[in-house]
């Protein structure tokens, strides 16, 4: 998912689909196939009421509303619930580079370690704990022995 767009496509005025938001710059269009960051943004909004994103909207208003905000506007809801996941998406993506990075380290200390192609990888609280480290988190395991 790191730099997708989260399956939201942008329109150009010249009718052709970009995934990036620009339109193309070919063929001396100029002025005219531009639209202004208002019509994108309110594009993007309209895009939200389709979209369905992987947290659920009665979680994201739960816990929304536990925190003292209230929304009636479930694009408001949405784009919150986007941008949570764009946020562990960011976290678990860092922490499969600590495991990748980790695993590249012990497989070339050991004589005859498996290839990184056939390996297929766990999210482990080994890896987890820098990945939340770099946003600002602390994690600590559990202390068993109270």
């Amino acid at each position: 998912m790191v730099g997708s767009n989260f399956g939201i496509i942008y329109h150009n005025s010249a009718g052709g689909a970009s995934s990036h938001g620009q339109s193309s710059g070919g063929g001396g269009g100029g002025d005219r196939d531009r639209t202004t960051p208002s019509s994108h943004l309110s594009d993007f909004m309209s895009q939200l009421e389709d979209y369905t994103p992987l947290i659920p909207d009665a979680v994201t208003s739960h816990y929304l509303n536990m925190g003292g905000f209230q929304s009636d506007d479930k694009r408001i809801v949405r784009l919150i619930s986007l941008a949570a996941q764009k946020y562990m998406s960011d976290i678990i993506d860092d922490a499969l580079q600590h495991s990748k990075a980790r695993t590249h380290m012990q497989t070339t200390n050991t004589p005859g370690g498996s290839k990184a192609k056939d390996r297929k990888f766990t999210l482990t609280m080994e890896d987890l704990q820098p990945a939340l480290a770099d946003y600002g988190i602390n994690v600590r395991k559990v202390d068993y022995s109270q």
